[in-house]
């Protein structure tokens, strides 16, 4: 579950947006441990609007081709993971970190998706024949 609700975000972003207060004195106010988690959500309020604050329930599986090129705009311009996020429609920059850390450590092919759980052990030829003998 999510830390903090839809609710509770927008309506730290509005008092934000609408008021002379600093975002240090609003996130303290709130209780908040750090005011960088309200000017993102700021930021995802300016450039998606409601969207931008709630949670996603769809995961959007992305392309090779997609994260290849959003790492390597990361890569070749000097902009932050927040910004990259709002210009490709992402709504977590934490998401093309990880891509950015993975492209790094183990290149290209990293970027690729996998098959995920256990190898087959046995072939299914070698199923079908000791089904027959079963039998």
């Amino acid at each position: 579950m999510a830390k903090h609700s839809y609710e509770f975000k927008k309506k730290i972003v509005l008092e934000y947006l609408n008021s002379d207060e600093g975002c240090i004195s609003i996130s303290r106010k709130y209780g908040m441990a750090s005011s960088s988690q309200l000017l993102k959500w700021v930021a995802a309020y300016k450039a998606f609007g409601d969207d931008g604050l709630k949670r996603s329930r769809s995961q959007k599986i992305y392309s090779f081709k997609e994260k290849l090129s959003v790492v390597e705009s990361y890569l070749t311009n000097e902009i932050s993971y927040q910004e990259l996020a709002i210009q490709v429609g992402i709504n977590n920059p934490s998401m093309i970190a990880r891509w950015v850390n993975e492209f790094r450590i183990a290149g290209p092919d990293a970027l690729r998706s996998h098959k995920k759980g256990r190898k087959r052990t046995l072939n299914k030829s070698q199923t079908k024949k000791t089904d027959t003998q079963v039998q």
